[in-house]
């Protein structure tokens, strides 16, 4: 946040705009009247404080560009909240207590607390046509009679599949969607639809779901569909750290031709996970985005993010449920808490926000374990899928200052146990022994006790016994303090020969 003295006086210039636009907002530079002396200094302090908000986003901006434009997509929430709040205090004109003395927090320590502070959830909308207001039938009726007069009696336009003008229930998820993007303001809704079915027809977007783009090193990488949340949304996973390398940045966006074509690309993935949803009343009609920001390039990805941003922003409006960011820096973390009091209700329910280490604790909160990627400490693997349905995991969690050992009973002799094994963030000690049912028969340890680095991914293992008996798994978390979630799976295959 500390700016470099050289550019110290180039930022203060700079940063006089910001002041004089929140004056007048606050009514200090205006014609408004202000009831007391005491109001005027709250509304000079609060101009002062949003200008300090807005030139610590220009600054940051510019450094580390990539995480803070995904506010740049809220920017019309942020512009009218901020008026809204800044013309919010002139309503108060009761004297209020002088507020009791209380210890004093450092600036940063406060702006990290607040940004662990939850919103209620995000409540994704039916879609049911009985559910919504009068006045939004309204302007679904309205937008449906200006896309026919727009196309003539005989037009015909599609998306995704769905003919817009069947009259089908799915037509209308669509067409709704656009309209809660421009609160349902029918000549904005209108202008923003006709401009997407323009660019999808420039764009032949249709048809890159199952285009072969020649970018395999990225899938399953920067950016990927995996899985579902518990509500079963499907989960698209984004993760640029692999872009620090300044070999691959030049691969894939050297050139407009490269741009171009990892931008296909990153559009080919929104499509795929576009295909899953249901598109009814009632059903799946939005996607989960989780972003890791763990090692993410300065300013190596600032044009691509800029147009990945503006090309979803424009043209698949409500489409992502909730947005789940982990491995966050501080930074971000403390944009974010300034930002948040500008935001209106209905986009922060949608922003989850973890610092990092804390990515399955957040992430098994919106997914169950089964369908977490074990980068991000769940028991996914790539090749999974091949084999069907995940098998489901018991989760369970460890206190700090606490051993837990899992004892998996009734293996009988000759069969084989297989278990995976994952706890959050590890860092603890992790052992497994099989225990024989015979009197007088020695335990055997199948892995010796080991100290598991936070960065592991989890124990997968198998073992095959000679005589029945017990397995038993040892998560010893008595060196930490602090608790953290776990899961556990296995299946137990009888011997052949029985």
């Amino acid at each position: 946040m500390f700016l470099p003295l050289p550019s110290i006086k180039c930022e203060l210039i700079l940063f006089c705009p910001f002041v004089i636009i929140n004056l007048l907002l606050c009514g200090v530079c205006s014609s408004r009247p202000l009831s007391s002396a005491s109001k005027h200094s709250q509304s000079q302090n609060h101009c002062f404080s949003s200008s300090l908000i807005l030139f610590s986003y220009f600054h940051l901006i510019k450094t580390n560009p990539l995480p803070l434009l995904t506010l740049f997509c809220y920017r019309d929430s942020f512009r009218a909240s901020l008026i809204h709040n800044s013309f919010q205090m002139e309503k108060a004109s009761s004297p209020e207590a002088s507020p009791k003395p209380h210890h004093k927090k450092s600036f940063v320590t406060t702006l990290m607390e607040a940004a662990t502070l939850r919103s209620p959830s995000f409540k994704e909308d039916t879609y049911f046509i009985s559910h919504l207001k009068s006045s939004e039938k309204k302007s679904l009726q309205e937008l449906k009679d200006k896309l026919t007069a727009s196309l003539g009696p005989d037009g015909q336009c599609t998306m995704w599949g769905i003919p817009l003008l069947s009259g089908d229930e799915k037509a209308d998820v669509i067409l709704l969607k656009f309209l809660r993007a421009r609160d349902f303001k029918v000549s904005d809704s209108f202008h923003m639809l006709e401009k997407c079915l323009a660019w999808r027809k420039e764009f032949k977007a249709d048809s890159v779901a199952e285009e072969e783009l020649g970018l395999e090193e990225l899938e399953g990488v920067v950016a990927y569909m995996h899985g579902y949340d518990r509500e079963g949304h499907p989960v698209c996973y984004n993760a640029y750290g692999v872009f620090r390398d300044k070999d691959m940045c030049e691969r894939m966006f050297g050139d407009e031709e490269k741009l171009s074509k990892f931008l296909r690309w990153r559009v080919q993935v929104m499509e795929r996970g576009i295909n899953l949803l249901h598109f009814k009343p009632g059903g799946i009609n939005s996607i989960i985005q989780v972003t890791d920001l763990k090692d993410m390039p300065k300013r190596d990805l600032r044009v691509v993010s800029n147009q990945i941003l503006s090309l979803f922003q424009d043209n698949y409006p409500e489409m992502v449920a909730r947005k789940i960011f982990i491995n966050v820096p501080w930074y971000f973390s403390v944009l974010y808490s300034m930002f948040s009091p500008f935001l209106t209700q209905r986009t922060k329910s949608k922003f989850v926000i973890s610092r990092q280490g804390y990515a399955a604790e957040t992430l098994y909160k919106f997914i169950r374990p089964e369908d977490v990627p074990v980068q991000y400490g769940g028991l996914s693997r790539t090749n999974d899928s091949q084999n069907g349905p995940p098998k489901p995991a018991s989760e369970f969690t460890v206190k700090g200052g606490e051993k837990v050992n899992i004892q998996i009973e009734g293996i009988e002799g000759g069969a084989t146990i297989t278990w995976d094994l994952v706890v959050g963030g590890w860092d603890l000690e992790y052992s497994a022994e099989f225990v024989p049912n015979a009197e007088g028969s020695y335990t055997i340890a199948v892995e010796k006790v080991r100290k598991l680095s936070p960065w592991e991914e989890a124990i997968h293992n198998s073992f095959t016994s000679r005589e029945a008996g017990k397995m038993i798994l040892s998560v010893d978390n008595t060196a930490s303090r602090r608790k953290k979630v776990a899961a556990y799976r296995y299946i137990v295959r009888k011997s052949c020969l029985d």
